[in-house]
């Protein structure tokens, strides 16, 4: 039978200003491990330090704008764009633009702040 989930925890954000993150499927929310799925709603001017993760995030903007940092360069992803930040690689999040940003994250495996790595 499929489990209904009847609701997201909301998780604290690392960054500023502040953003909202509501857990649908992950170690908070369900108990999963293996793979974490959440709703984002970032603001204006937000920004998180940078960091090397070991889990592989999949990102799909849905509204606004998110900024990706990574070691070779800087990458725009817009509504209707996704990108793929793979396990070990050095990435910083922002959403500097005037809309902020509205975006899904998926993270395989789960996130957890053991393994996400931020900088100091």
């Amino acid at each position: 039978m499929p489990e209904l989930i009847d609701k997201p925890s909301r998780i604290a954000a690392a960054g500023e200003p502040p953003k909202l993150i509501d857990e649908y499927v992950g170690a908070v929310n369900t108990g999963n491990t293996g793979i974490s799925i959440a709703h984002m709603r970032s603001p204006s001017g937000w920004a998180e330090p940078g960091q090397r993760p070991e889990f592989d995030e999949y990102t799909v903007v849905l509204r606004g704008s998110l900024t990706v940092e990574y070691e070779g360069g800087v990458m725009e992803v817009s509504a209707g764009q996704a990108v793929h930040a793979k396990a070990g690689e050095w990435v910083r999040y922002s959403t500097p633009g005037p809309e902020g940003a509205e975006y899904i994250a998926v993270c395989v495996p789960a996130f957890s702040p053991a393994i996400v790595h931020r900088d100091e």
